[in-house]
């Protein structure tokens, strides 16, 4: 699994949790993030580096858990490499099934939303709505900080998601792996009839869809190219379930 950071332990979870017999090893690549402001070819070459490395190290399928990289990188890596690739993408279409005012919210990040896979998104299920689209990128920042609640993050709700309530969205679309550890503050800063949509467990059911070997000993490992310190710090807040630590991993 890659990530930019710790956003992509949202999607960790519920892959493990319906694959407990499978070993994960997930990178954060935190002396990279935020991906959401890099340019498409940034992107792809930094993907396709630690791809190299989690396939030299036995890797049977790659989940892309970050919405940027899989908009930016993941037909590239598709083409280059043998192995399946799964990516993280906005839930249009289960929003466009929700909404009864007709009018979704999209929070992401600036290259999900300048991406031609979000806007195919939008054409193919979600045409005939209003589509309202918001860069968030204090919503990483805050994550990575391990601040998931208080006035920073209220403040950064009301730049946000509010606006996007008030054009009349009846659905907001968390469309990056970080902005689901906010959610709890954001069911709790807007109103009750709000529906949020994360697409966490439809990439676990499609990570159950492909033949992978079982494992006599599964584990997770977790890796960081950035501090492990810091990740660690933030592991039992973001993921009580999973007693593992993070290390530091250096890539050749």
């Amino acid at each position: 699994m890659l990530d930019s950071g710790v956003g992509g332990l949202s999607v960790l979870q519920e892959i493990h949790a319906l694959l407990p017999e499978h070993s994960i090893h997930y990178v954060g690549d935190t002396a990279w993030c935020p991906y959401g402001t890099k340019s498409f070819e940034e992107i792809i070459a930094r993907t396709s580096r630690l791809s190299d490395e989690l396939i030299s190290r036995g890797a049977e399928i790659i989940v892309l858990a970050c919405n940027s990289a899989t908009i930016a990188a993941i037909e590239s890596l598709r083409a280059e490499y043998p192995i399946p690739f799964v990516g993280m993408e906005p839930g249009v279409k289960p929003a466009a099934a929700l909404t009864k005012s007709n009018i979704i919210g999209v929070l992401a990040t600036e290259v999900s939303l300048r991406g031609d896979k979000f806007h195919h998104l939008v054409s193919t299920h979600a045409h005939d709505l209003r589509v309202i689209t918001q860069p968030c990128p204090r919503f990483v920042e805050l994550v990575e900080a391990g601040i998931l609640e208080g006035p920073e993050v209220e403040s950064a709700i009301d730049d946000y998601a509010r606006p996007l309530v008030e054009a009349g969205a009846d659905v907001l679309i968390l469309g990056c792996s970080h902005y689901p550890f906010l959610k709890p503050a954001l069911v709790k800063a807007l109103p009750g009839h709000l529906r949020f949509v994360d697409t966490g467990d439809a990439i676990a059911r499609r990570v159950q869809s492909h033949s992978l070997s079982a494992d006599s000993g599964p584990r997770i490992q977790i890796q960081t190219t950035g501090n492990p310190g810091t990740f660690n710090q933030l592991l039992p807040l973001l993921a009580p379930n999973l007693p593992v630590n993070c290390t530091q991993l250096t890539l050749s």
